[in-house]
């Protein structure tokens, strides 16, 4: 009887350590580029909103660009796929054209989304957009925190890592500033109706603004306790789907009066044209001094060559330089250099 409850201890004990080495493998196998659409999606892959088909770009090695759905078609056959956190989008066609030159005939599929919804596609290998699945994983992801990066390190996704540049947090408002915000407690006020990024998949809301709200004892007031996406969640606030495309539009349209953003999707938006200005923040504020950009490329790439020069090229003066122009800080030789994630 007891060599039976042994050997019974022993099956068990095995099946279970070859279901955690699978999971494992499964997190790890190489579906690196965007495949072929699905036209019938059952996953659970996560969706690309509406109306953000700017955030998906192909770049042809010949110069021509894609978008939205023209763009996931021939993903698949780009040379390089970045899935970036998506408050670069006002730079990457400068900085994609920049390395291009640098690398003629490398085409590059490109991404730019809030990075946990990022995280969240890479964990279950694909997107649904426009009702169809694309199953594939990006060569390089990058992030507003460290954070999501050692999640993929969990799951032995991704191993090293480098800081790449820089951003502060400002409050953006209409041109002329009509409702006298001075700081963060205005945000708070009666009058102020504020546009703000989500805390579900936002990484700027995630790990930079709430921080700040909740040493102001704000949290609550702007949140009232909900944690969703495209929502109302007080007669005041609004929580967005991608906060660096909302905020400014809910502005010009006086749907809201404020919202807190990067420094450079002010400078975006002004560039544009758009009748919004900045209010800078003190520097506990407005975290220059913490907030960082990481980035790293997958394990299971399979443009591990195209991963490398990218990463080579964010290090040269070429590539900080290509981002210093919309307003990004430098990051120091330090941290450029890569680093294992611990």
């Amino acid at each position: 009887m007891n060599v039976q409850l042994l050997l019974a201890v022993a099956i068990i004990s095995s099946a279970i350590l070859g279901a955690s080495c699978i999971s494992r493998l499964n997190a790890q196998q190489q579906v690196p580029s965007v495949s072929a659409p699905s036209s019938n999606p059952t996953s659970l892959l996560p969706v690309i909103p509406a109306g953000k088909e700017s955030d998906i770009k192909f770049y042809s090695a010949a110069g021509a660009v894609l978008k939205g759905q023209q763009a996931f078609e021939q993903m698949a056959d780009a040379n390089l796929i970045l899935w970036l956190a998506g408050n670069q989008f006002f730079a990457m066609d400068d900085i994609s054209g920049t390395f291009q030159k640098n690398n003629s005939g490398t085409s590059v599929g490109l991404i730019t989304l809030p990075p946990g919804l990022l995280l969240q596609a890479i964990k279950e290998g694909g997107w649904v957009f426009a009702g169809k699945e694309y199953r594939g994983r990006p060569d390089i992801y990058a992030s507003v925190n460290i954070g999501h990066l050692k999640e993929l390190e969990k799951l032995g996704m991704m191993d090293q890592y480098m800081i790449y540049m820089h951003n502060e947090l400002q409050i953006m408002v209409a041109k002329g500033n009509p409702k006298r915000i001075r700081g963060i407690d205005d945000l708070v006020r009666q009058d102020v109706r504020t546009s703000m990024p989500n805390p579900v998949n936002e990484g700027i809301m995630q790990f930079y603004i709430r921080k700040v709200l909740e040493r102001h004892g704000l949290w609550q007031q702007i949140s009232n306790g909900k944690e969703c996406v495209s929502c109302q969640t007080t007669n005041n606030n609004w929580f967005t789907v991608v906060h660096h495309r909302e905020t400014p539009a809910r502005i010009e349209s006086n749907q809201s009066d404020a919202g807190v953003v990067w420094k450079t999707e002010v400078l975006a938006a002004l560039r544009t044209g758009a009748p919004i200005e900045a209010v800078e923040l003190p520097p506990e504020d407005s975290l220059r001094e913490q907030v960082s950009y990481v980035i790293g490329a997958l394990k299971s790439s399979s443009h591990a060559g195209a991963a490398t020069s990218f990463l080579e090229f964010l290090r040269s003066p070429t590539g900080q330089d290509a981002y210093a122009k919309y307003g990004f800080v430098k990051a120091t030789n330090e941290q450029l250099t890569m680093k294992p994630i611990e």
